[in-house]
């Protein structure tokens, strides 16, 4: 069974345009320094799984009140069951956003075939050839690359998005990271929020400021439409 973690019973920023359910499955291939969801990632035991046939019931409860529902984590797609979780979601009638890191491009390939997901959100940690430093782990990019690839091409609903940081990023990485999605239809740059971080260094580290994230958003404009989210 799907390890479901987390149920935000709603939300209207997770799925933009709809007011969603936002359902946390535990663990994570990635170890990115600056994530704030450290115990879905680190210690992903610690807390009771909530059974799926609650969060189903849940979902069909209040289809009358929901738009949408998403699926985050942690990194979904590390589950084999994904795929049969979403068809139960999308059975009940909802549209479905995904959130993934992208390193598993041939769940996300069947997962676009069968019809599984409206939208994904992918997230791009840094310019490919700095990946292991934000991504906390050895990263095999050429599935990274071949994910944005496939997202851009696929013609359902989806961003990207890259949560910056100076400890990190410089100006030109993210601008490469814009390059790398030249096509999409939508990048976001998220502010790093210090907050419960992976690494707990990390929770000291400093954000760009406003000013600053306008300022890369610009730079980024010139490959892909960008925009900001403040924390």
């Amino acid at each position: 069974m799907i390890p479901i973690k987390g149920l935000e019973k709603s939300s209207l920023i997770d799925y933009s345009g709809k007011v969603s359910a936002v359902i946390f499955l535990a663990g994570c291939n990635f170890r990115c320094p600056f994530c704030h969801n450290r115990d879905l990632v680190l210690n992903p035991d610690g807390t009771e799984s909530i059974p799926e046939e609650e969060v189903l019931q849940f979902l069909k409860e209040r289809k009358k009140w929901l738009d949408g529902a998403v699926v985050s984590g942690g990194e979904p797609t590390l589950h084999k069951d994904l795929p049969r979780f979403l068809g139960k979601i999308k059975e009940l009638g909802y549209p479905v956003k995904l959130d993934t890191n992208g390193t598993n491009p041939g769940m996300l390939k069947e997962i676009m075939e069968r019809g599984l997901a409206d939208y994904i959100a992918m997230d791009i940690k840094a310019p490919l050839e700095k990946y292991e430093k934000s991504a906390g782990v050895k990263t095999d990019t050429k599935k990274i690359r071949e994910s944005i690839r496939m997202i851009i091409g696929s013609g359902i609903g989806h961003e990207f998005r890259s949560t910056v940081l100076p400890a990190l990023h410089t100006k030109e990485d993210v601008q490469e990271m814009a390059r790398m999605v030249k096509g999409a239809r939508k990048l976001y740059l998220q502010q790093f929020r210090p907050k419960n971080t992976v690494d707990p260094n990390f929770g000291k580290a400093k954000p760009f400021s406003e000013k600053e994230m306008l300022e890369l958003r610009d730079l980024c404009s010139r490959y892909v439409n960008t925009e900001v989210r403040m924390a």
